[in-house]
């Protein structure tokens, strides 16, 4: 790793001072700097408001030390520095019974790696090229990524969760001519290899391949190897080819809610921005990674989000542990890793302040005055301005040091992304978690995270936080929409600009020229400026339908206030032009469901209960609730509901790998359903 020089080294020190002294107030008067006035409306053009970097980068966007030029110099410097630290570990199974973590060595990685690449080059695969990657993440994943960093090759993920018609259609798409590929992932590529073969031409398993795949392939002209056969055909001499910044690192094809997935390019110099201002912000604000961490590996490697993590951690010289791939084992591995690096999504951390509180709860009385007078002092302490660490440490080790225990008990930090974090699960997480927290918000066109929350100020719940030190942002008035930049609590679209936006989408220029105007790209998303700075995300640009009476419905922003009703894990709102008012499919919460049902005599499992007219009115009232103390208007209420007793999955085709719900799909997926629905909320007004 290259060594910060003493002027930059000093900038940190300096930075790290303002923002500990900003915490000790508990608030900071901004931590953004205005770099351009607003923009009023002219030519057809909404209104935008001023442009905006984070206080850290006011005085320019984050430069690119000299030297870098690929990510593939992050490993190699770290290889230089820290040759016999573990790098990747897996569980090893014997018998069926996983046991203690093995590792690989950053020396042995790094000689593995070069002999990938080398081996990659002999079938004819050329810097600029497209290499597909297919699977959960594990140490080959890795090694195939960087096997392509270090020859110039382009890599593809391909997801995990987007199945044989997606595969086949990334792989002739991005062009991939080569593929590494999960044992069990095989027979998704060869499924598909008979409309793709005029590009793929090798592919090679994480592990073993049977004599059959070959044969299957070979009749197509492809070239099949396990991964032992293709490092031995590599070499450790091959020369590696010059890199640059603005070569395409990799092409990330985004699921999206509607059509074709679309290929993000993001090229090396967004790459390593998006690190660097990851490490330039820990080291200001909280505390850079370093050689004795260790990251837990489950969020998809096939996502922008937890490939820059990783990549960080490979620049610090981190150790990384995989999960085994299956979600019944998951605490497991946790537990025996102890991770000091957790990240996670909302929907995960959500679930664990479920279960934490559901033991709380039937704890006893004692146990909850306890915890209840201990988070409550603790709160109070950081809402002041103490860091988390100061605001309480003897309860720290009387009451939450038993719910650290639950990520391993050494995690010192812990991030979220993907969607916003509920503010109660973020401000449970900050006082019991025993760790920094930051919440981010970014999009895989943005090369992961645009907006970060600052660790230890606790005004920022329930936000994003500020730009990124390699971004500038603003926020566009949606007048249609009745969001205006302008006003004294500016909202509108947020529109991005710095050095880690992505390059375009692959072979579509139309859509590439819908959202990136005028060198800003427009990320549909609908933001709300606070007074210190920080961003809160309030709605989504597209989601929004007229209902028959003229009333337009901003449907994510009304899905997020019913989220908030205790009783639902899940909720879809639907609602049409020839209609005046809203229906819904709702998750219920299995438990509130059941709870509710042992006290009203009702019977019947899970299934019978999310059929019985009674607990569908129960919960449709319980919305409603909800969505009048939170003041939504009459047509925003909902006037019938459908109980669905399983979650909307991937599986169906009904959410993103980012559980971002599908629209067109849940539409389809419940037709009949929407129908009834709309014929019962009828009948009621007639």
């Amino acid at each position: 790793m290259k060594k910060k020089s003493p002027r930059i080294k000093n900038l940190y020190k300096i930075l790290s001072l303002t923002v500990k002294s900003h915490s000790r107030k508990g608030r900071m008067e901004s931590y953004t700097a205005k770099v351009e006035e607003s923009r009023p409306a002219f030519d057809g053009k909404p209104s935008a408001g001023p442009v905006y970097r984070c206080i850290y980068a006011k005085d320019g966007l984050m430069d690119m030390p000299v030297g870098f030029e690929s990510p593939w110099d992050f490993f190699s410097e770290s290889v230089k520095k820290n040759p016999k630290n573990q790098m990747l570990g897996r569980r090893q199974v014997v018998d069926k019974k996983a046991g203690a973590y093995n590792w690989l060595t950053y020396e042995e990685v790094y000689e593995t790696t070069i002999k990938i690449g080398s081996a990659i080059r002999s079938r004819g695969v050329n810097p600029g090229d497209k290499c597909g990657i297919y699977g959960v993440n594990s140490p080959e994943w890795i090694m195939a990524m960087e096997a392509c960093n270090s020859q110039g090759i382009s890599y593809v993920p391909l997801y995990d969760s987007l199945g044989a018609n997606a595969v086949e259609f990334i792989i002739n798409h991005a062009e991939v001519s080569i593929a590494f590929a999960q044992e069990s992932k095989i027979p998704a590529i060869l499924s598909c290899l008979s409309k793709c073969s005029s590009y793929l031409k090798t592919i090679v398993s994480f592990g073993n391949i049977s004599s059959m795949q070959k044969s299957e392939a070979e009749d197509q002209g492809v070239a099949c190897f396990s991964w032992d056969e293709f490092v031995q055909m590599g070499s450790l001499n091959h020369e590696l080819p010059q890199k640059r910044k603005t070569d395409i690192c990799t092409i990330m094809y985004t699921s999206g809610t509607t059509g074709e997935p679309k290929g993000v390019i993001l090229t090396n110099g967004a790459f390593m921005g998006e690190v660097l201002s990851m490490d330039q912000l820990l080291a200001v604000t909280d505390e850079e990674g370093t050689g004795e961490d260790v990251y837990f590996s489950f969020l998809p490697l096939a996502h922008i989000f937890d490939q820059i993590v990783e990549t960080y951690c490979i620049y610090r010289g981190a150790s990384i542990g995989f999960w085994q791939g299956d979600i019944r084992y998951l605490i497991e591995d946790l537990l025996v890793l102890k991770p000091t690096i957790f990240c996670g999504v909302p929907r995960v951390f959500d679930r664990i302040y479920t279960g934490v509180m559901d033991k709380i709860e039937a704890g006893g009385l004692l146990k909850k005055l306890l915890f209840r007078y201990a988070y409550n002092y603790k709160l109070r302490n950081m809402e002041k301005g103490l860091r988390q660490d100061e605001a309480a440490p003897r309860f720290d080790r009387l009451v939450f040091d038993k719910i650290k225990l639950a990520f391993g008990g050494r995690v010192r930090l812990m991030l979220s992304g993907a969607a916003p974090l509920p503010k109660h699960v973020e401000e449970f997480l900050r006082v019991t978690c025993c760790c920094s927290l930051a919440q981010g918000y970014g999009l895989t066109e943005s090369c992961g995270g645009c907006f970060t929350s600052i660790a230890n100020v606790q005004p920022m719940i329930g936000t994003v936080g500020v730009p990124m030190t390699t971004i500038e942002a603003r926020l566009e008035s949606v007048p249609e929409m009745g969001y205006d930049a302008l006003a004294s609590v500016p909202r509108g679209e947020i529109c991005l600009r710095g050095k880690t936006l992505f390059s375009g989408y692959h072979k579509r220029e139309d859509l590439t020229k819908a959202v990136l105007v005028d060198g800003w790209f427009h990320t549909g998303d609908i933001g709300e400026l606070q007074p210190d700075g920080a961003m809160k995300i309030i709605d989504r640009k597209k989601n929004i339908f007229k209902l028959s009476q003229g009333e337009y419905v901003a449907v994510e922003s009304i899905e997020g206030v019913y989220s908030s009703c205790p009783l639902i894990t899940s909720i879809w709102i639907y609602g049409n032009s020839f209609e005046s008012f809203l229906v819904a499919v709702v998750v219920p919460e299995r438990k509130a469901l059941e709870d509710w049902a042992s006290s009203n005599q009702e019977t019947g499992d899970f299934s019978a209960l999310c059929n019985n007219s009674t607990a569908r009115k129960y919960i449709l009232d319980e919305l409603n609730s909800t969505a009048k103390k939170h003041q939504l208007r009459g047509f925003e209420m909902l006037r019938a509901v459908h109980l669905e007793p399983n979650p909307f999955d991937i599986e169906r085709d009904l959410v993103t790998p980012t559980f971002k719900l599908k629209r067109p799909q849940l539409l389809n997926h419940y037709k009949d359903i929407v129908d009834q629905l709309y014929k019962e909320g009828n009948a009621k007004t007639a």
